[in-house]
């Protein structure tokens, strides 16, 4: 999950690099083109491709929606704000996904998650910081960010279990690579350099090594135990910030991501007790 984590925060970290460069468009379009070849090679490999025709299965579509609406909301809002600062308010994806599932899915939440997810997203506002300086409208984009993703991870959910993680992963890529190709239509195509062609390979490869890292760790590691490890790819994208973008985080924003990381990972805890519980048998009654 660590190692995943490492992924996503380079690949975010080169795709903030490209800012000045290239267009949000383009980006997606050629990373999606390198991601969506290298996914494939993989599925084929593994004997995990299905019949392209599985692509319009219902959920598979809704997801790839989800997914292209998440892409470019989380790009737009790296690219005009830190990188800290984005990454933090997507921690909240874990609070949020609890909370929709309970209202969604009829899953059964106490008092103690409903308080950490409360105390998560004032968290979240301090991040934000609604109304007072240093607040970024593109805040909402990254808090749009969290929505799109919850929508494709419950849909994830109800998906059929025969279904290969790798093939969902190239669903995925391919619409967001649709994605990139129409927004590239509304935008002034830039030249690309080698360097520019090199950096957005790598980007496609860590991205990959990303998604193999929690698929990897989700389908054979202890839920509860892997997930809170999701968390790290804040301290990468801090160190990110100050290394390669000299962003700092201030003080609120030290605090929110504390306030929403503590309470992410009491909420994964309370989800693990539960789960013992209701596995555990009653003890036998005594005569």
């Amino acid at each position: 999950m660590t190692v995943g984590m490492a992924g996503f925060s380079v690949n975010d970290t080169i795709i903030k690099s490209f800012a000045d460069d290239l267009g949000i468009g383009q980006i997606i379009l050629l990373r999606g083109i390198i991601a969506s070849i290298m996914i494939y090679a993989l599925a084929r490999k593994f004997r995990h491709m299905l019949p392209l025709s599985a692509l319009l299965n219902p959920l598979i579509l809704m997801r790839s929606v989800a997914d292209m609406s998440a892409t470019f909301l989380f790009i737009t809002a790296l690219f005009h704000m830190p990188i800290a600062n984005a990454t933090a308010i997507l921690q909240a994806l874990p609070l949020a996904l609890t909370l929709a599932a309970a209202l969604f899915l009829s899953e059964q939440i106490g008092w103690r998650r409903l308080t950490a997810i409360f105390v998560g997203f004032v968290g979240v506002l301090v991040v934000i910081r609604p109304g007072i300086e240093g607040f970024s409208t593109y805040s909402l984009y990254a808090l749009a960010t969290v929505a799109a993703c919850v929508v494709r991870d419950l849909t994830t959910r109800r998906m059929h279990a025969g279904i290969p993680a790798l093939f969902i992963t190239f669903s995925a890529s391919i619409s967001v690579t649709l994605l990139g190709a129409a927004l590239s239509l509304f935008g002034e195509w830039q030249p690309v350099s080698p360097t520019h062609l090199g950096l957005l390979v790598m980007s496609a490869a860590v991205l990959l090594i990303g998604y193999f890292g929690v698929i990897s760790s989700m389908r054979t590691g202890d839920l509860g135990f892997v997930s809170p490890f999701r968390y790290s790819i804040l301290l990468f994208s801090i160190f990110a910030g100050m290394i390669v973008f000299r962003e700092f985080p201030d003080t609120l924003t030290w605090i929110g991501s504390a306030i929403i990381v503590s309470t992410g990972i009491y909420t994964l805890y309370r989800e693990r007790v539960v789960h013992r519980q209701s596995i555990t048998p009653p003890a036998p009654m005594r005569s």
